[in-house]
């Protein structure tokens, strides 16, 4: 049994549901998104919540049950408040801007790259050193930010790249002589 899938998600406060067989669907004060929910769980709203439950008691019922009501969870979150990711370059001469619509780094290469930020992706730089990406779907948000991080991960000697505002970043010493 899903310890997750049997709780109920309660509808936030300013968020309007509708579930219309497997499509669910939240409007807040941040947007509007929509989740279909495979045929293997049945959703229902009652008095302010929704709940998922499997259809049968098969293996993939079973392991998608959990999964969609996280889904659906993040989706009442995020049309609620947004969901923000912040992301930190450490390095000499590691930088970040804004031009227009996409984000343009310094990361160490010889030429700089344009990162165009993602439809429902929000990216700002408060300092030159900082990138905050925020929406509604926290899924995009992470993967945005996933890519950023993945053109120059942090490496354990210097500690330099780019590392989620959270991270630690294990440090190895380095040779001896």
């Amino acid at each position: 049994m899903s310890r997750i899938g049997k709780r109920s998600i309660p509808v936030p406060s300013g968020v309007t549901v509708n579930v219309d067989g497997q499509t669910v669907s939240a409007k807040g004060p941040k947007g509007e998104l929509k989740f279909v929910v495979n045929d293997l769980c049945t959703v229902a709203l009652e008095d302010d919540a929704v709940t998922v439950k499997p259809v049968n008691d098969s293996k993939p019922a079973r392991s998608l049950w959990g999964m969609s009501r996280t889904q659906i969870a993040n989706m009442f979150e995020g049309v609620a408040n947004e969901f923000t990711k912040t992301l930190e370059l450490v390095g000499v001469g590691y930088r970040a801007q804004m031009k227009g619509t996409s984000l343009n780094l310094a990361l160490g290469y010889s030429h700089e790259i344009d990162y165009p930020a993602p439809d429902g992706v929000k990216i700002a730089t408060p300092k030159p050193t900082e990138v905050v990406l925020s929406g509604i779907d926290k899924q995009k948000v992470g993967q945005a930010a996933a890519e950023i991080r993945g053109m120059r991960p942090p490496e354990p000697y210097k500690g330099k790249g780019v590392k989620y505002a959270d991270e630690y970043i294990f440090r190895k010493e380095g040779k001896k002589k």
